[in-house]
């Protein structure tokens, strides 16, 4: 009786860090119908049933980490509480196993094949085992653009310091004038030691979207490997690397494709599997029948996560990809909007050319932002702490979101 009254002390102490979680039931959505005749309300409705959101929670930042919807949490606790009961006769693993159903259905989502993806934990780990893994030596460059991710960046300077090659930064607009603007400068700057090309599709700095494919395929006419974090890409526009012609792709499915964190993806053109070392390894690593999967091989890991990540697929089928896209630009378009109202405060970085930018909106502020973050704090305003500030906008994200943020600018530098 007495340690039953100390843990129900420590649990009021505690508050919600000792409540138990909630019961996951999942929520039909709403019917097609509603978003045609009134788009609003679907998708007021697909955030409030969808999503643990609270009403009180304005959230701009999906593009550091996404936010799970309900059948997603569902299918991880679902499969952590299986696996936990031991009522399978299936490992409640991965990092041994092929997961051979579950790649080909992620596979799919990214125009690959089965066999040219393996399951990682985040576009960091797959960056880091494209770098360490390419035979590259002392005199050979790898070029970047002035704008990629911290983890795009640090896995060739690594490898710089390591083996002697040369890192080298080619300078990109932050507003550029078309995309082809950015494949000539990107192409241009390949000189006679450049053996990788190493790029974002969309930078993480700005939501900018890269031509991959016309520059992938000059890259490749010259001999040159191509690396696409994309990151920011799966989830937000429609990808195909079959189509953009990359030699690498890293991915985070845990931003714009509704999976759990702890979620990433690598893609290895198969001509290139076997020319790649894998980093971390256990048995079969070296089998060059499991093709891609060798970079899987990595010990005991958390198989919910892989469970979370085809449920979110699933999640994205089920509202439709084209839906998704058109609503993120309609809020994009939205937030340049009225941005664009309060000139003498923002300056919109985002460029005009609509096939540039997707759900990440980025502004420059012209006053010292201290105040307004200060303030979005208070009012519960979740924002990336960088200036210039990256906006990012999923379909949980409500227009009235933004009528609190551009309130919130407006009470700060007023």
């Amino acid at each position: 009786m007495q340690r039953r009254q100390a843990l129900a002390g420590a649990a009021g102490l505690f508050g919600l860090a000792m409540a138990p979680p909630k019961a996951l039931a999942s929520v039909p959505l709403p019917s097609k119908e509603l978003l045609t005749t009134n788009p609003e309300k679907y998708w007021k409705q697909i955030r409030e049933e969808q999503f643990y959101l609270p009403d009180w929670r304005v959230f701009l930042n999906n593009g550091s980490l996404g936010v799970m919807p309900k059948p997603v949490c569902e299918r991880v606790a679902d499969h952590l509480q299986t696996g936990a009961s031991l009522v399978t006769d299936v490992y409640p693993r991965w990092g041994y196993e092929l997961l051979e159903e579950q790649r080909t259905a992620l596979a799919n989502a990214i125009g690959a094949t089965k066999d040219e993806l393996a399951i990682t934990h985040s576009a960091t780990t797959s960056m880091s085992i494209i770098a360490a893994g390419m035979d590259l030596k002392a005199g050979d460059e790898v070029l970047m653009t002035d704008q990629e991710h911290p983890s795009g960046r640090g896995c060739w300077q690594m490898k710089a310091s390591r083996s002697g090659i040369t890192v080298r930064e080619v300078k990109i607009p932050q507003t550029p004038k078309s995309q082809g603007e950015l494949a000539d400068i990107l192409v241009s700057a390949i000189g006679p030691r450049t053996k990788v090309l190493s790029f974002s599709g969309i930078t993480t700095t700005t939501g900018l979207i890269l031509p991959v494919r016309d520059i992938c395929m000059a890259a490749r006419a010259k001999g040159v490997a191509t690396v696409v974090d994309g990151a920011h890409m799966h989830g937000q526009i429609p990808v195909n690397a079959h189509e953009l012609g990359c030699d690498f792709m890293a991915g985070s499915p845990h931003k714009w494709l509704f999976a759990p964190p702890g979620s990433g993806l690598l893609y290895v053109r198969d001509e290139w599997i076997d020319r790649i070392w894998p980093t971390v390894v256990t048995g079969n690593w070296d089998d060059k029948k499991i093709r891609a999967a060798k970079f899987m091989m990595l010990g005991t890991n958390n198989r919910a996560i892989v469970e979370g990540m085809v449920a979110g697929l699933a999640f994205q089928k089920a509202l439709g990809e084209t839906t998704i896209h058109a609503r993120m630009k309609q809020l994009a378009n939205l937030c340049i909007a009225k941005a664009k109202q309060v000139p003498e405060w923002i300056e919109v970085i985002t460029p005009e050319d609509p096939s540039m930018y997707s759900a990440l909106v980025s502004v420059r502020f012209k006053k010292d932002s201290a105040k307004l973050r200060s303030l979005a704090r208070k009012k519960r305003i979740w924002l990336l702490g960088a200036d210039p500030l990256r906006i990012a906008l999923h379909v949980h994200t409500r227009p009235s979101d933004l009528d609190i943020f551009f309130e919130t600018v407006r009470e700060a530098f007023a």
